[in-house]
């Protein structure tokens, strides 16, 4: 069962351009409906692109929930451009506002580091409801398509039914899980996963940490130890903290991300439920106001509904009818 599941994960998660770009395509759709109408009108082929076009335009990227301040610069920096260039239609202009938005994705994307020995160690980090253990799951599922050994961690030991849920998505993927009782020290079963991912020398060790909140004095003082318990392990972990994001939120969830990135020390997003909002603009926004890049993106229920975030075909499907 299992090796006819990741035979059919294996063919649906190849890095194709044209696959990743349909199934892309496919999530942003509302996002990109809502914006055709706005934008076409704005950019219309035979339409001088005048001070109203831009204005036009930056209300437009605003109700996609990229955000005022976002919105303003992209705008301020393509009418600078657009005036150099002396851009007199909308689809050189629609190409500029594509290139803008590439190049506030792309800033501040990772190097690549090598790990010195595995495990790598990932730590799932977020608010409860975005989607966290589930994204756990289906990363370990990327990963083991990717033929990577993987151990999933149960260390949300506070939520009720979060070991049962993560424990599904382990046999789901095939994957092992590290796990102790609820109400349990989630720092002891870490360093449990740690040791048995050394042990077995196992490539990828992904933590799913307890949903908390930036207010949550106790919680995140948790998560320093959990931090501080793979260092003494694994000296140059953890290699990633992944900010789990609920799309359909929008600017409303990212003042609390902000505050909570400042906490937890995340080096990376992962935004959930992108299939389900108008307003995917959302991962441009996070990528300006939090510095941080988008790794991987949630588009639908299914286990292998979790891609690597590229941010040309993410802009491509945006804004390509």
């Amino acid at each position: 069962m299992i090796q006819t599941l990741f035979g059919s994960l294996k063919e649906e998660s190849q890095p194709e351009k044209k696959g990743l770009f349909d199934r892309m395509k496919q999530a942003v759709s509302r996002t990109r409906e809502s914006l055709e109408e706005r934008i076409d009108s704005v950019l219309s082929l035979t339409r001088t692109v005048d001070e109203a076009a831009l204005e036009d335009l930056e209300m437009s990227l605003i109700a996609s929930d990229i955000g005022v301040t976002t919105a303003s610069e992209i705008v301020t920096a393509l009418r600078e451009r657009a005036k150099r260039r002396q851009i007199r239609d909308g689809a050189e202009l629609k190409d500029l506002l594509k290139e803008q938005l590439k190049a506030i994705l792309d800033e501040h994307q990772p190097t690549e580091k090598a790990v010195a020995a595995p495990p790598e160690v990932i730590l799932m980090v977020g608010v409860n409801g975005t989607g966290k253990t589930t994204t756990s799951g289906k990363l370990a599922a990327y990963f083991r398509a990717q033929k990577k050994t993987v151990l999933l961690c149960a260390a949300d030991t506070f939520r009720a039914a979060a070991i049962e849920q993560l424990e599904v998505w382990s046999e789901r993927s095939g994957v092992e899980i590290i796990k102790s009782r609820q109400g349990g020290d989630p720092s002891a079963v870490l360093f449990d996963a740690l040791q048995a991912a050394k042990a077995r020398r196992t490539d990828m060790l992904i933590v799913d940490t307890a949903g908390r909140l930036h207010t949550k004095n106790n919680l995140m003082a948790e998560l320093d130890k959990m931090r501080r318990t793979t260092e003494r392990l694994v000296p140059d972990g953890p290699h990633e903290v992944l900010l789990v994001m609920d799309a359909t939120t929008g600017q409303n969830g990212l003042q609390q991300a902000r505050l909570f990135t400042e906490s937890a020390g995340a080096t990376g997003i992962v935004l959930t439920k992108l299939d389900g909002t108008a307003k995917g603009g959302i991962a441009v926004a996070i990528a300006r106001e939090l510095k941080l890049p988008v790794r991987y993106v949630g588009v639908g229920e299914k286990i292998d509904d979790l891609l690597p975030f590229d941010s040309g075909v993410f802009v491509d499907s945006l804004l390509d009818t």
